[in-house]
């Protein structure tokens, strides 16, 4: 009896040694402007390591908050990030337990869309995007991003998709939910990258290859390949990883060239179709206006807005063949990270006054993020 009862002892000793412990999570917003509903990302290291996953988020008055665990491409978890609302000069703690979290219901999604010339498509609460791959490549696609804009905070993706592909119900129309009228043909589209050499903007073709990271609900995450990006004769690869969170008007692209060192810039860009529309420019920041036309009627649907951000100033702004370009000076083998998104007038964005206050908003929130601090 008395050895069972040892047992027992460390077997509940060893229990609670593995458990996770209660973690309080505290969020300071020292900034002289509010934060609302902005994604944070805590690495699990900084929780004691994340192992399983049942965990219950709750705020200071002990309502529960949505979280995702992001495993980033691997098999173990490497982040927790979820919205946190923190005013200026304040701070607010959230608690992770143990337990059974609530659903959470999906606002992003990515995925490789081989029923349509492998087109790979990815969207959040405010806007859908797509990029083009191998498939397409007798049509000449170039890397750039298209952008479909919505009306909704559901996701449109799929039902798009299948709506066109298996009902002939285009998604060139808006049925209600929104529609893809922009146009991308060989250049970067809504946020585009490429190199610039010899004051030449080398407008890139399709991926090769693509791998899902994360896929949802607060936060979709993949990578895009191009195996051979040629640079005055040099052969490159270059990577793309893009992260789409729920909630931001922008999402983040992570840019890696792989090869021979060579002077040269990263341009991220934005075409300016016919240059009709409105361009304004900010320190590491453009923003683009221009009239959304419905293709089977040509109707004017109202406007669809693109925007890039820089993380600081950028070495270099030029309009150069209709394109609106921010570039950084490069070195093959770095990470260049900027961000890019769309809007559209029907949905959020009434006037580019609106979209760009967004931007600017945004652009804050990336130069000065809040603090996190792990209290046990």
């Amino acid at each position: 009896m008395k050895k069972n009862k040892i047992s027992i002892l460390i077997l509940m000793l060893a229990t609670a040694v593995s458990g996770f412990a209660q973690t309080t999570i505290e969020i300071v917003n020292q900034y002289p402007f509010d934060r609302a509903n902005e994604i944070v990302e805590i690495a699990a290291s900084e929780l004691g390591g994340l192992s399983g996953t049942n965990y219950v988020l709750t705020d200071e008055n002990g309502q529960e908050i949505p979280y995702q665990l992001i495993y980033n491409g691997t098999e173990s978890v490497q982040a927790l990030l979820f919205p946190a609302t923190v005013k200026t000069g304040t701070k607010v703690a959230y608690t992770l337990n143990e337990g059974t979290p609530k659903a959470v219901k999906a606002k992003t999604s990515a995925r490789f869309v081989p029923e349509r010339k492998d087109d790979f498509a990815w969207e959040n609460d405010i806007a859908a995007y797509r990029m083009y791959g191998p498939a397409l490549a007798a049509e000449n696609p170039s890397n750039g991003i298209d952008l479909w804009l919505k009306r909704t905070e559901e996701l449109v993706v799929d039902s798009f998709y299948r709506g066109e592909l298996k009902y002939g119900k285009s998604y060139h129309e808006d049925h209600g939910q929104g529609l893809d009228c922009y146009k991308v043909g060989n250049t970067l589209g809504a946020g585009g990258v490429a190199p610039y050499v010899n004051g030449e903007l080398l407008v890139g073709k399709h991926f090769d290859t693509y791998k899902v990271l994360d896929n949802g609900p607060l936060r979709s995450s993949f990578t895009l390949t191009y195996n051979e990006v040629d640079i005055n004769g040099k052969k490159y690869k270059k990577e793309v990883t893009i992260h789409t969170d729920a909630g931001t008007v922008m999402n983040k692209a992570v840019v890696k060239l792989t090869g021979e060192k060579q002077p040269m810039q990263l341009a991220a860009g934005i075409t300016l179709h016919d240059g009709k529309g409105s361009l304004q420019k900010g320190t590491g920041l453009i923003v683009y206006g221009e009239n959304a036309i419905a293709d089977k009627d040509q109707k004017n649907v109202g406007k669809n807005y693109v925007g890039v951000v820089l993380p600081d100033k950028e070495d270099l702004y030029k309009i150069q063949n209709l394109h609106a370009l921010l570039m950084k000076n490069y070195v093959p083998g770095e990470e260049f990270t900027y961000y890019f998104g769309g809007g559209w007038s029907q949905w959020k964005f009434p006037t580019q006054k609106e979209w760009l206050a967004a931007v600017q908003q945004f652009s804050k929130q990336v130069k000065y993020p809040l603090t996190v601090r792990i209290v046990k």
